[in-house]
């Protein structure tokens, strides 16, 4: 499988600036993908998908959920594990500002859709938005409802399923009753949990809609280890 620094690597190769290959698809590596892709007369979007790593490595067409690009959102959240908002509050505080806006301090307030808003707006800087994304049921606006698969933004209810007070956080497996959910705000820190999932909204798993369409994407696991999250975002 391509990694992103051997893409990275590829792109300084051919002339592209993409400043260091450290594996981090940052602003530099996404305009260096589009230079490449305008040059090579490609769809531009900034993402690696198959047809621009047959352009770029030559060989055939990869699968879809093999492309460095794949869930570059989950990529930056995985980096992210284990940053809690007391112990950790200046680094935790300073990534979330870091797509340029925040909720706030996320000692003092519920931070769930501050983490995905930041991890989405930092991997696809061209993805729209939903209004307010701080708030977790706003995500319901957000790309297009698929199947939960890996990467998704699943979007659940707290309380009862009428109420607007929810939890925001990323597919990353599932077990017989509950998903796991890599998340902010989970016993107030970033970390993977389980939420049960019948507290799925409905139409509650989300995918970008500038981003790779992997399709169907389950992880089985066992859930061992794992505990509930109780946190109200």
């Amino acid at each position: 499988m391509t990694t992103v620094q051997d893409l990275q690597r590829r792109l300084i190769a051919l002339g592209y600036d993409v400043g260091a290959a450290d594996g981090i698809r940052g602003r530099r590596t996404i305009a260096a993908i589009k230079a490449f892709q305008t040059a090579s007369h490609l769809q531009v979007d900034g993402i690696a998908g198959p047809k621009t790593l047959r352009a770029l490595f030559g060989g055939a067409l990869q699968s879809p959920a093999d492309s460095p690009d794949a869930t570059p959102w989950l990529d930056i959240a995985e980096r992210k594990k284990g940053l809690h908002e007391k112990r950790d509050n200046a680094a935790l505080r300073a990534f979330l500002k870091s797509d340029g806006g925040t909720v706030g301090d996320p000692a003092q307030v519920a931070w769930c859709g501050d983490f995905v808003e930041t991890c989405i707006a930092l991997a696809l800087p061209d993805e729209a938005l939903p209004n307010n994304p701080y708030g977790a049921v706003n995500w319901l606006a957000f790309g297009k409802p698929v199947t939960p698969r890996k990467g998704a933004v699943l979007v659940f209810w707290r309380g009862s399923p009428a109420s607007w007070t929810g939890h925001v956080g990323f597919y990353v497996g599932e077990d017989t009753t509950h998903y796991h959910v890599l998340g902010g705000n989970q016993a107030d820190s970033i970390n993977v949990s389980r939420i049960a999932k019948t507290r799925l909204r409905p139409n509650g798993s989300r995918w970008p809609l500038t981003a790779i369409d992997i399709g169907e994407h389950t992880v089985v696991s066992d859930g061992a280890g794992l505990k509930e999250t109780t946190d109200e975002a």
